[in-house]
């Protein structure tokens, strides 16, 4: 394809054509493109795109930049007061109808959001704010009722409720339609058992978005989501997980004994959770996406700085061409991410 062929050609241009110290020389004029006023290749993103980040920005160095450290060793960042402030500037919210508090916009000033995010000085929190934003809410967005918006979608848009999704469990991670979760029905009411596991704000959160069987027919067609208060009766959350990295979120482990919750907290129509489920992963998967950009620009260009500084046999390691050549092929990389992201967020921002 001419994407590949492009690719090769830079390759081949890294390998034949470079001096020692001519990437040297690139590497220290060029910034990476999230610093570069934030231009997009491919035009994505407008200058009301980068009014957004820079007022993200601004958030970011003040109320959360410097305390990152500490919330690394605490283990845990305090959510509610992080999304308040995130709430008031409008940035929960971006994409959100104007009538329950968000800026009516469309998808891609999510993604700008999460690439800005990408600034944070740490994995955890970023992710948390797009479990928030972008993970937990958008199949409430579509297809819940008025009363359910105005109950928990317009106060998570304002940061005064924190949400988690709920739908892996230790027996179905990647494999969604496993779940074992049940929510009967009883009357005017669903009694859900079950639990779920690596839930990303689960300790501090007031609601989840559960995906739940409520039938007991096909996979794919017996599930639906529930907006699930986490202080309802029957609800445990028994574990904070202890894990390698993104400590400043937590990530719990929750149990649901006898849980009661009327119907109407029911998003959209009983037995379509899945397909509503699936959804929700697009807009997942595209906000990762974009949440990882600045973090891995970062990481090639303090690879750069060690390797100008660090010398062997008198002389840096970057003046070796092959040091030269893998830095060129990841920039090149991370910016056919950033493409590939951009072109898809735009063709469809229109339908999300």
């Amino acid at each position: 394809s001419q994407s590949m062929a492009a690719v090769m050609a830079l390759r081949l241009c890294v390998a034949q054509r470079l001096r020692p110290g001519c990437l040297r020389r690139l590497f220290s004029l060029t910034a990476p493109a999230s610093q570069a006023g934030n231009q997009a290749v491919n035009g994505l993103y407008t200058p009301e795109h980068n009014a957004i980040r820079d007022s993200l920005r601004k958030i970011i160095e003040i109320e959360i930049n410097p305390f990152v450290d500490q919330w690394e060793k605490e283990e845990q960042f305090p959510a509610h007061h992080v999304f308040k402030i995130l709430g008031q500037a409008g940035m929960l919210g971006v994409n959100k109808p104007i009538e329950y508090g968000g800026m009516g916009l469309d998808f891609s000033y999510s993604i700008a959001i999460a690439e800005e995010l990408g600034n944070i000085h740490c994995g955890g929190i970023p992710m948390a704010i797009g479990v928030q934003a972008d993970m937990a809410t958008p199949a409430l967005t579509r297809f819940g009722s008025d009363e359910l918006k105005r109950q928990f979608l317009a106060p998570t848009i304002a940061g005064d409720l924190v949400a988690c999704l709920g739908v892996s469990e230790s027996g179905a991670g990647s494999d969604v339609a496993s779940i074992k979760t049940k929510a009967v029905r009883n009357g005017d009411d669903y009694i859900i058992n079950g639990s779920k596991m690596w839930i990303t704000n689960g300790c501090q959160a007031d609601w989840m978005c559960l995906l739940a069987n409520t039938s007991t027919g096909p996979p794919h067609k017996n599930k639906s989501l529930i907006c699930l208060p986490m202080k309802s009766p029957g609800v445990h959350v028994t574990k904070k997980i202890d894990k390698m990295g993104m400590k400043s979120s937590d990530t719990a482990q929750i149990f649901f004994e006898d849980v009661r919750v009327p119907s109407k907290y029911l998003i959209g129509e009983e037995g379509m959770g899945f397909i509503y489920q699936m959804l929700q992963f697009q807009e997942e998967r595209m906000w990762g996406a974009a949440n990882v950009l600045t973090p891995m620009e970062k990481i090639i260009q303090e690879t750069v700085d060690y390797t100008r500084n660090r010398k062997i046999f008198n002389q840096p390691v970057l003046d070796n061409q092959i040091v030269h050549y893998r830095l060129a092929e990841l920039s090149t990389e991370v910016e056919l991410l950033r493409s590939l992201l951009h072109r898809t967020v735009g063709e469809s921002s229109c339908m999300l």
